[in-house]
């Protein structure tokens, strides 16, 4: 095994370890008669029957895991939204499966629109003696999708475009994507009448904050309006998305709301306190899988193939792609140059932003393929890498998920090869990093990183290994 099949082994490993289904299972159980979720006891003699709703790139997976763990001694049925392809192979029992997008393309469509009515009309014609299980992975906001009267898909494809490709936070962006919502932001939880409801969650998330892994359709929003325009106002300021976007947020922050529409108003609004209470009361939430979890298993698989290793999971927000690159080229360099006591294994996991250049300039890629990128230029501008360092270095930096961008990549690989390649080609990385094309470059080297659909999106993971 070369190095290159030693960092992929090692980021398999951390994929591996937060697959959907296995998750599941490590997490859900039956045992006296009682449903057992994490620290979740819930005594099966109050329900009739089990009614399965969610949506994510990893719903399907989680779904299968779920009719394995208990579906042999519950009944369960119900629909889920997941990204095309994700469902093919698993066995899903009754639980109906919505092909809401392609795969590759993580923004809404039409057909979410119409799985995630299904969805909450299911869950609004649900009764007390039901139980309802949620379960909701990274990329739920593209696939669980509900305007609300006077927001069209439209406007929202064009919000989600624009902030997403002026370098905001998922923090930022499901901010936005919640107060645009019927069932985002607590919304799916409002609507619900069973008499309860457990949310298993998978999370693409740094730090696992509830109400936005998925812009959080089963938590209470901790966010107001007056934060989802403060947002709009960071990226928006000359106010180029649409008119009814900044109505819609101004009408909430003035808590003008008369002026929304009835049907919104009896779904998110009208509840009675008693109401209200009772839902929440009834709600429980596990995490059953997160990026620290990924990153510690490929740790353990480093740890397997000799090397010694340092691991890193990111707690909050990383910043830019390319800032993360650098970064990672000054602690390789450090790796490659500094003494026995040097780990020779770096693995790291977070999920930092891409600012795009125009439409007209634009190539393709992703996070990862411009991280490894940017990584790649600041070796070849660093006078301690010299070019016998490059046959002991490889970087590999992916998405958990399978996806990087709109591309069939996960991400990218540095390595020997590639640089050879890039000098034999007498290509420009610079060039190729300022127009967001690093997908091209890596296909021109040989340096992409493509997996397929993975079954769970947990961010990102990034394998440095050094050779001695």
């Amino acid at each position: 095994m070369n190095s290159t099949e030693r960092a992929r082994a090692i980021w398999q490993a951390g994929v591996d370890a937060v697959q959907g289904d296995q998750a599941v299972i490590s997490q859900l159980s039956i045992e006296d008669d009682c449903l057992i979720a994490g620290d979740t006891m819930i005594p099966l003699a109050d329900f009739d029957r089990v009614l399965v709703v969610g949506g994510g790139k990893a719903t399907a997976s989680m779904a299968a895991g779920l009719v394995r763990a208990i579906g042999v001694r519950v009944a369960l049925r119900g629909r889920i939204n997941v990204p095309a392809g994700t469902a093919h192979g698993q066995n899903l029992g009754d639980i109906q499966v919505c092909e809401a997008r392609p795969a590759g393309i993580n923004e809404p469509t039409e057909l979410a629109v119409a799985g995630t009515e299904a969805i909450l009309a299911d869950v609004a014609s649900a009764s007390p003696r039901d139980l309802c299980i949620t379960l909701i992975s990274g990329g739920g906001s593209a696939l669980l999708v509900a305007p609300p009267p006077g927001i069209s898909l439209a406007d929202k494809l064009a919000v989600t475009r624009h902030l997403s490709g002026s370098g905001a936070s998922i923090h930022e962006l499901n901010t936005v994507r919640k107060q645009l919502s019927r069932i985002k932001g607590g919304g799916l939880l409002r609507a619900c009448r069973a008499g309860r409801m457990l949310t298993l969650i998978l999370s693409d998330v740094i730090g696992d904050p509830l109400d936005i892994i998925a812009s959080g359709p089963t938590v209470a929003d901790t966010a107001a309006p007056g934060d989802a325009l403060a947002v709009l106002n960071k990226f928006d300021p000359n106010r180029t998305l649409p008119a009814a976007i900044h109505r819609r947020l101004s009408l909430r922050e003035s808590s003008a709301t008369s002026q929304l529409s009835r049907s919104e108003s009896i779904v998110s609004s009208q509840l009675s306190r008693s109401e209200r209470r009772q839902t929440e009361r009834t709600s429980d939430t596990v995490i059953i899988g997160n990026n620290a979890a990924a990153v510690d298993a490929a740790g353990i698989r480093a740890e397997s193939l000799g090397y010694s290793h340092a691991m890193d999971a990111a707690t909050g927000h990383e910043g830019t792609a390319e800032a993360v690159g650098q970064r990672l080229a000054e602690i390789a360099v450090a790796m490659l140059h500094g003494g026995p006591s040097e780990p020779d294994c770096l693995i790291t996991g977070g999920e930092p932003v891409v600012r795009l250049v125009d439409a007209d300039k634009r190539g393709r890629g992703g996070r990862n393929q411009q991280l490894v990128l940017a990584a790649m230029i600041a070796l070849s501008t660093n006078p301690d890498f010299t070019s016998a360092d490059r046959s002991r270095l490889v970087l590999l930096s992916g998405g958990t998920d399978g996806e990087d961008g709109p591309t069939d990549a996960a991400g990218a690989i540095l390595n020997e090869s590639v640089w050879r390649a890039a000098q034999s080609l007498a290509l420009d990385p610079v060039d190729y990093l300022q127009r967001n094309d690093a997908y091209t470059f890596f296909q021109k080297t040989g340096g992409l990183f493509i997996t397929g659909p993975t079954g769970t999106n947990v961010c990102d993971v990034r394998v440095l290994v050094i050779e001695r």
